[in-house]
């Protein structure tokens, strides 16, 4: 594998552990803040030192505990693009670029930096200082300067959190237009779960320190194994349950039994449905279909989100089972009809969770 980690580092809070590999493909690293996921980075960059471990790049050792083993970081050839971008005020796009190349001849530096200004739509910014330029800007020329060196892994740290919602979008298609022609590996951190599913193939979801799940971004986001990884993923909906047969549950805090496709685990003791996966039904002996009042409702620009009390009426604003998400177009055509209405709790949508993360996150 392109990339193996397997480290540990005591930090103030808790232990840090992570292991796993990666082919060259792009990793999204997920979970809250201060729960480790910075400082994965940072240790594989060589910015920090684990306490004990292996990291591995395209078969060349950049730490190993036991052999003593530690590659300064100007050797590791890994790219970092820093949160805050960490550009250079005293110097030129161009020099900020270019900074990571004073061993190359001249010709060789101005033909990477044509490449990458180029690349990332840099043209006619050269001799402005970072100040001159625009937020966008400063990640893009951030981007080219990582990705000038040719580095073996290109890690980016929460590279949009500082852009507004027009200026994520818009880079997000840049990078993944850069991303496309890149040969490494590729580490991205973000809160942004749209991003990480857009950019990313493969998933690794972090909880103070410990590393709950690493898997294909589809089965991260379908079946969550465990309530944390569900809860980091923006599941909105869970219910404490147990196992009635071998297809049917009981949701306690739900007040109802949904019968299941998916096996049921052995340690099963939480049952979770995403709020866009809720949908309305004109038949009431539809299966896991039960009728529903509105208790209150949350816009953003797009959707409504829908909180429904399940089977009877609710007594106040809080007491509700479940969070629906519809797009407002859907929520025009049912928020006057009478009540109550009928919810769907599509069997296939269901996933089963193991009881020793429960509550956790």
């Amino acid at each position: 594998m392109p990339l193996f980690v397997n480290i540990q580092k005591q930090l103030t809070s808790y232990p840090l552990k992570i292991a796993f590999d990666l082919d060259q493909n792009t990793l999204g690293i997920l979970g809250g803040s201060g729960s480790g996921k910075s400082m994965t980075l940072r240790c594989i960059a060589g910015i920090e030192t684990p306490d004990q471990g292996r990291i591995v790049l395209n078969d060349r050792v950049l730490f190993d505990s036991k052999r003593g083993i530690n590659v300064p970081i100007r050797d590791r050839r890994v790219g970092f693009v820093f949160q805050n971008y960490a550009l250079f005020p005293h110097l030129t796009v161009a020099q900020n670029i270019v900074y990571g190349l004073q061993h190359l001849k001249r010709t060789d530096q101005r033909s990477r930096l044509a490449e990458q200004m180029e690349k990332l739509h840099l043209q006619g910014l050269e001799d402005r200082y970072p100040q001159q330029i625009s937020g966008g800007q400063q990640q893009r020329v951030a981007l080219a300067r990582a990705l000038a060196i040719e580095p073996e892994i290109l890690i980016l740290d929460e590279p949009f959190s500082a852009l507004d919602t027009y200026l994520r979008s818009h880079l997000q298609e840049q990078l993944a237009e850069a991303l496309a022609t890149y040969s490494g590996t590729t580490l991205f951190v973000t809160h942004n779960l749209e991003e990480v599913y857009g950019i990313c193939q493969k998933i690794l979801v972090i909880s103070d320190g410990k590393q709950m799940a690493y898997d294909r971004k589809e089965a991260i986001f379908d079946r969550p194994e465990t309530y944390t990884v569900a809860q980091i993923t923006g599941c909105k909906n869970f219910s404490q349950a147990h196992q009635i047969s071998a297809t049917r549950i009981e949701a306690r805090e739900w007040g109802c039994q949904l019968d299941v496709v998916e096996p049921i685990p052995d340690d099963f003791a939480c049952v979770g449905i995403r709020a866009h996966h809720l949908t309305f039904s004109d038949d009431a002996n539809q299966m896991n279909t039960f009728p529903c009042w509105v208790t209150k409702t949350r816009e953003t620009p797009h959707r409504t989100t829908i909180y429904l009390k399940l089977n009877s009426p609710p007594l106040h604003p809080m007491d509700y089972h479940v969070q629906a998400e519809v797009f407002k177009e859907r929520w025009a055509m049912v928020k006057d009809q009478p009540l109550p209405w009928f919810v769907h709790l599509d069997p296939l949508r269901l996933f089963m969770m193991r009881s020793h993360d429960v509550g956790g996150g």
